[in-house]
């Protein structure tokens, strides 16, 4: 599968998840609670295979866009650890909506930006044949990946 392919299905999924719980309702807790672990779950995954796989290939392929991918590292910093606060937290918090709220702002924003400006950009430079060859290795990765997000490398950094 292409790589550019694999990441927007990945933004799909979770747009699917962001749309279930801004439609939940206010009381919907325990509903809330397993979407909230289902959104942590698939951004921690897939900003794991990005670091480590696709975001080094794009940089070297595209060393214009270096910048970009710092800047996309930084938004998983603050992303990944917004993922640590909601999976320990309480969905009866009255900060929980709020966090969330934040949180699918933010990452609607980076898939934005990723999607319009930067994947063509990579996937001219790239190619067919390169980005298939990412794609199987994200694939694969997805399996290894920590399901913690502070274990995603920029959460440290």
């Amino acid at each position: 599968m292409d790589a550019i392919v694999l990441l927007k299905d990945d933004h799909q999924t979770v747009e699917k998840l962001f749309k279930e719980f801004e439609q939940a309702g206010d009381r919907a807790y325990q509903t809330k609670r397993k979407i909230a672990d289902k959104v942590i779950e698939e951004l921690t995954v897939h900003a794991w295979i990005e670091e480590k796989i696709f975001y080094p290939a794009a940089r070297e392929a595209v060393p214009d866009t270096s910048d970009h991918v710092l800047e996309s590292v930084e938004e998983h910093h603050v992303v990944l650890w917004m993922l640590s606060e909601l999976a320990s937290m309480d969905p009866q918090d009255e900060r929980f909506d709020a966090k969330m709220t934040v949180l699918i702002e933010n990452v609607r924003h980076h898939v934005e930006e990723e999607e319009k400006e930067w994947f063509p950009e990579v996937r001219s430079a790239l190619g067919r044949n390169r980005l298939a060859e990412i794609g199987e290795q994200l694939d694969a990765a997805k399996a290894d990946a920590p399901r913690d997000p502070l274990r995603v490398p920029s959460a440290r950094e």
